[in-house]
């Protein structure tokens, strides 16, 4: 059974694989291999992030397996308080098998738990996958981030979207 919870410490390896294996996909920021992050410099950064009373790194799992993850990240300033920025990211074994759906239902109850009153995404307009899901799940496009990325060559653009709670 799929379950959504915080991570923990001892999640940081699972989670750095999953990192690595959405890189992959070639719809993340970083590109396959370039990120170089090691699994105890991710406790580090699930333990700073997870001390933030509007921030929190989350997981979905299976059998102990973590087959997702979404950072969910607030920042200080008292006149974006109100919002936090997600990412997500999920393995590519486990895609379309609900996984990003519950992380979002999860963090979504959460967010108004906590009364974060809105979520910010940005999604390479190529990702049609991607953005079919957060649509689903009430997020809209903004705006469009002309020419955000260069990929394989090539100027992409990013969609800016988000959803209010």
């Amino acid at each position: 059974m799929l379950e959504v919870r915080k991570a923990i410490i001892s999640d940081a390896s699972q989670v750095v694989a999953v990192i690595k294996n959405a890189e992959e996909s070639g719809f993340m920021l970083f590109s396959p291999g370039e990120r170089k992050v090691s699994a105890e410099a991710f406790a580090k950064y699930i333990d700073s992030i997870n001390r933030h009373d509007k921030s929190g790194i989350f997981v979905a799992c299976e059998n102990e397996q973590i087959l997702g993850y979404m950072i969910v990240q607030n920042e200080k300033p008292q006149r974006i308080a109100h919002r936090a920025y997600v990412v997500i990211g999920v393995h590519s074994k486990s895609r379309g098998k609900g996984v990003g759906k519950a992380l979002f239902t999860y963090v979504i109850e959460w967010a108004k738990q906590i009364s974060l009153h809105r979520l910010d995404l940005t999604v390479i307009a190529t990702n049609e996958v991607a953005i079919n899901l957060y649509k689903k799940m009430g997020f809209e496009i903004e705006g469009i981030k002309r020419d955000s990325l260069f990929i394989d060559g090539e100027f992409v653009d990013e969609y800016y979207m988000s959803i209010l709670i």
